[in-house]
């Protein structure tokens, strides 16, 4: 009697450790039993799955909970949450599945895959959201108009997850240049760092300025900020005196630096100002802050002769180059090597195509004169003699 009342003890454990063992969690290589589900990252608009593998019976049912808030998903495979874009399938075996369709950032967190049995199993994964960069136009700076010589600031703010990560270049490729002193400049390709500061800033650093945000999420996304350094004009002379020979083309050059953009003129003697015609040709080109200035004198005269000033004047001020303009004279002479002799000293060479050749000894008449043949017979007749 005894042996069959133990035997029986002995079976019914037998059916306790089974029935125990079917609410078990399972997974497809059944080595680890407690293993999680599966930590999800995905970008923002994505779809997410998780899978939730589990042996169950008819008297359980399975339900999707979020953690944070406990808020119940779906029970079975039906979904009690409003919200669309959750979706629960089971394959009639083990699986259950749920998935998150366009994902948002709102979505991230950790769920809950929980079976109701008398001990409630519960396995837990998390979601991360990836979501790229935007600049944030209000926290951002926008184009800053600066006098030289003040100090400037241009921001830039991102959100994203990962946090972005901020960098500035400048948009035509050239490089940065970070004053650390005032004659001290740092040159750099790239500036990381959400706040590019300007110290002093001098009219180089002047232009258009990106901000880019990234953070490995694509795509990355780009700002322009332009920065606007304003002074007055000046104006260099390469040549401030210049000779030429008559009925020859004459070029002159001055160099503007300024901002905002001048007004530039050419005058003569102070009085005259000069406009493209028959006798002038009148340019200038623009880059940047910078205006190159050209003054073309078409068959140089006499009545040429005089003083001229390149004027630049903008809303700061203004400013004046002086260039001095004279007669080069060709005296023929020397006719035997063959070279014409400058009177005066010809400081620059006129520039620009010459509307007639200069004459040289190569093309004057010969100039030879009678002393020369009275020689020439004197030492004839003394060689006939001897």
């Amino acid at each position: 009697m005894l042996d069959r009342l133990s035997l029986l003890g002995i079976f019914c454990q037998l059916l306790t450790c089974v029935s125990a063992f079917q609410e078990e969690w399972m997974v497809p290589n059944r080595s680890n039993v407690t293993t999680p589900i599966g930590n999800i990252t995905v970008s923002a608009g994505r779809e997410a799955v998780f899978n939730c593998v589990v042996n169950i019976t008819g008297r359980y049912k399975v339900a999707w909970v979020r953690a944070e808030d406990q808020t119940i998903l779906s029970i079975g495979t039906k979904v009690v949450t409003h919200n669309s874009r959750i979706m629960v399938t089971h394959d009639n075996l083990h699986t259950w599945q749920m998935r998150i369709k366009q994902v948002k950032e709102s979505d991230r967190g950790c769920y809950l895959c929980e079976v109701n049995t008398n001990i409630m199993r519960t396995q837990e994964a998390c979601l991360d959201v990836n979501v790229p960069p935007d600049i944030l136009n209000e926290d951002t700076s926008g184009d800053l108009s600066i006098s030289e010589g003040e100090n400037a600031t241009l921001w830039c703010r991102a959100s994203g997850h990962p946090q972005p990560r901020i960098l500035w270049k400048k948009e035509n490729g050239e490089p940065i240049f970070i004053r650390r002193s005032f004659r001290n400049f740092t040159k750099v390709e790239t500036y990381n760092g959400a706040n590019l500061n300007f110290w002093k800033v001098d009219r180089t650093q002047m232009g258009t300025y990106l901000c880019i945000a990234s953070n490995d999420v694509p795509p990355a996304v780009s700002k322009r900020v332009l920065l606007y350094v304003n002074f007055s004009p000046t104006i260099k002379v390469p040549n401030q005196l210049l000779g030429a020979p008559l009925q020859t083309d004459v070029q002159l050059e001055c160099y503007v630096e300024a901002f905002p953009n001048t007004i530039n003129y050419w005058v003569k003697n102070r009085s005259e100002m000069l406009l493209n015609g028959t006798k002038y040709l009148v340019r200038e080109e623009r880059i940047g802050y910078r205006v190159f200035m050209w003054l073309v004198i078409k068959s140089f005269a006499a009545k040429d002769v005089g003083t001229y000033n390149c004027v630049s004047t903008n809303s700061l001020g203004r400013a004046e180059g002086t260039l001095r303009l004279y007669e080069i004279k060709l005296n023929p002479v020397n006719t035997f090597n063959n070279r014409a002799e400058l009177i005066a000293g010809l400081t620059e060479p006129a520039r620009g195509p010459r509307s007639k050749e200069v004459l040289t000894s190569s093309t004057a008449p010969q100039m030879i004169k009678p002393m020369f043949w009275c020689w020439l017979m004197y030492f004839i007749g003394k060689i006939g003699l001897r």
